[in-house]
């Protein structure tokens, strides 16, 4: 079994891609537990400002959340906690710390006594002298040492308590998602992931306080995700340079978004662009449809007296693909060298269903089916699969025409001008009309059946792309 968690908080719109699939397609059984907090002084802060309880606040933006993640395909979590449900496991842990001799009380807040850990920074690899209490906590004179945290906050007026042994208070905002995690996989589990942000001081105070409870307290690896950035300066709603999920997916599909984050490793910044939002669209536009053309002539041939024989050519495009899958994901989910590894099938799928000699290929039938199935199975544990190829390029054509700001009437009524320029051959206003497309990312695709039209990266930011 894979065991791991997820800290989130309840007021972000920003999330680590946890890739379970992976895991479960390499036979474990995964327990995910993805913990929310829902109190804490930005919330606090937040839902006074509103006129909001903040309980109900916090709830109103989890479930806006994981609708968001339904959106983009993750698998939901095994569990989903929330600090306001958890209080007496909270408490517990405290009392725990405590008695271990690891945290004092002053004036009904406890606090943990850094200087009774040595392995303090070993996450981090900050020495003692080097921390600092932390974002979120102004430093407090009453503290042993500048650098110990809050486990308990005492009340303050108009704030939402809960009673417990040193008076009504609330948790501090480490000890949240320790008691938590321990609560649901033990003190010891396989992953603990977080953006990078998250290293000091909230897993480095993690790591001290399970400890204290549990000296048998283990987690196996660590993983960050790198910040979403524009142009190199990280995403936050503080500096107003953000987008939320919602915003980005009302002008490109959910899997191209989806592709646009998993196109960078997850320890890795990741630069937000139009330029790259509109390559991942382009991108998936090409997958699928290529993926949807073998499929349809798939189903327009008797496939019962299907060979069982893949020439060796394909089969080694494909065994080659499968062993790149498998030793991209499996050190430490390199997904960008996936996508790029899917590359080969792809162009062995074209070749066999345009080219004239693909066309002749012995076994033509056997090495598109098994091509095909080779690209769906790791379009599956990627999360990248449509229900319906079909579909998702109708969708996706529906994107681009908005982002155009046209109706497909409007294309195909540039299309009838195009083609009566061309019987007029007026072949300068034919090309102007094709350009005015490219401009606004239409391409024109002629063929002997007609010219048909799919969506493509605006000349503009393919030339600002070149430049």
């Amino acid at each position: 079994m894979i065991s791991a968690i997820l800290d989130m908080l309840a007021y972000t719109s920003t999330s680590t891609f946890f890739t379970g699939r992976y895991f479960n397609h390499l036979g474990f059984q995964v327990c995910y537990v993805r913990n929310f907090t829902d109190v804490d002084d930005k919330i606090i802060a937040r839902a006074t400002e509103l006129g909001e309880d903040p309980i109900s606040l916090s709830r109103r933006y989890c479930e806006e959340f994981c609708q968001d993640m339904a959106t983009l395909n993750c698998l939901p979590p095994t569990v989903e906690p929330k600090v306001s449900e958890h209080m007496p496991q909270i408490i517990d842990m405290i009392e725990k710390i405590l008695n271990n001799g690891y945290a004092y009380v002053v004036e009904g807040d406890v606090y943990f006594n850094v200087e009774k850990f040595p392995e303090y920074g070993k996450l981090s690899s900050r020495d003692l002298e080097d921390n600092r209490a932390g974002e979120r906590v102004a430093v407090d004179s009453r503290k042993k040492n500048p650098a110990d945290f809050a486990l308990w906050k005492s009340a303050k007026p108009g704030e939402p308590f809960w009673e417990s042994p040193w008076g009504p208070g609330r948790p501090g905002w480490h000890i949240e998602c320790s008691a938590m995690s321990a609560t649901y996989l033990g003190y010891s589990f396989d992953i603990h992931g977080g953006g990078i942000d998250l290293v000091f001081p909230h897993h480095e105070n993690e790591i001290a306080q399970s400890c204290a409870a549990c000296k048998k307290s283990d987690i196996s690896v660590w993983m960050h995700n790198g910040f979403v950035t524009i142009d190199s300066v990280k995403m936050s709603k503080s500096l107003g340079n953000f987008f939320t999920i919602r915003q980005v997916i009302d002008v490109y599909h959910p899997l191209a978004l989806r592709y646009f984050l998993m196109s960078a490793h997850y320890r890795s910044p990741i630069n937000y662009s139009n330029i790259q939002l509109e390559s991942a669209s382009d991108r998936v536009f090409y997958v699928y449809e290529t993926l949807h053309e073998c499929e349809s002539f798939l189903n327009q041939h008797d496939q019962t007296n299907r060979k069982d024989s893949v020439p060796p050519d394909t089969l080694n495009i494909i065994n080659k693909f499968h062993d790149v899958f498998l030793t991209s994901m499996s050190d430490d989910l390199h997904t960008p060298v996936v996508l790029a590894g899917m590359s080969d099938p792809l162009k062995s799928i074209n070749d066999l269903l345009h080219t004239r000699k693909g066309k002749k290929q012995q076994f033509r039938i056997e090495s598109l089916a098994a091509l095909e199935k080779s690209i769906r199975d790791v379009l599956i544990v990627l999360g990248l699969m449509p229900a319906s190829y079909s579909e998702v390029l109708q969708q996706l054509k529906e994107k681009a025409l908005m982002r155009a700001n046209l109706t497909e009437d409007e294309v195909l009524q540039k299309i009838e001008e195009r083609a009566a320029a061309r019987i007029q051959k007026e072949y300068a206003k034919s090309d102007a009309i094709r350009k005015d497309m490219a401009v606004l990312g239409i391409t024109l695709m002629d063929s002997p059946n007609g010219t048909t039209w799919r969506p493509t990266i605006p000349l503009p930011l393919q030339e600002h792309q070149i430049d």
